[in-house]
């Protein structure tokens, strides 16, 4: 087996046309405990390195409440679910970390092209769906734990109350 059919096997077969000076939003698998979740990150395609390549990735960049947060994304990482590039613009630049000091009106006077392109691994809809499945089965499982709480709860009150007029039943009787 030569390297070229081994890479193969583990890339991705439709893989995105993402640039620099794109806005993607990446939706990625994340398991915590046993739970797993799809998160998404939504910004500014500052680098990318490799090219297309099994060892390709892409570096975003988005500001949460006035703090620049960057990330680097593997483009063939089996933890992607799904790239949507939201809006792009040609920069003229290969790399755009000049877009870490620029504030406000400063970093908007680009001229932005909007193009809804997604890329989607073929299996992200059921994996989407499956994950939405286990959280409705956890979440009636709560439900049913729940409810047979309150009914034991119940039960037990009842016999307390019956317990009660017992007592005071005999009470009188003496």
């Amino acid at each position: 087996m030569d390297i070229q059919s081994l890479t193969k096997s583990y890339q991705k077969k439709n893989v995105p046309d993402i640039n620099v000076g794109d806005t993607v939003k990446i939706s990625f698998k994340i398991t915590e405990g046993s739970k797993t979740r799809i998160q998404n990150f939504e910004g500014l395609v500052i680098t990318t390195k490799h090219g297309k390549g099994l060892d390709g990735s892409i570096k975003v960049r988005r500001v949460t409440d006035g703090i620049g947060i960057e990330r680097t994304f593997p483009i063939h990482s089996p933890l992607i679910v799904k790239f949507e590039k939201v809006k792009s613009y040609a920069p003229g630049r290969a790399k755009l970390y000049f877009v870490r000091d620029l504030v406000g009106k400063k970093k908007k006077k680009v001229v932005e092209t909007k193009s809804g392109e997604i890329w989607e691994e073929p299996s992200a809809d059921e994996e989407i769906a499956r994950i939405e499945a286990e959280k409705a089965a956890e979440a009636e499982a709560k439900l049913a734990e729940k409810e047979k709480e309150e009914q034991a709860l119940e039960e037990k009150f009842e016999e307390a109350v019956q317990a009660h007029l017992e007592e005071k039943t005999e009470e009188k009787a003496e």
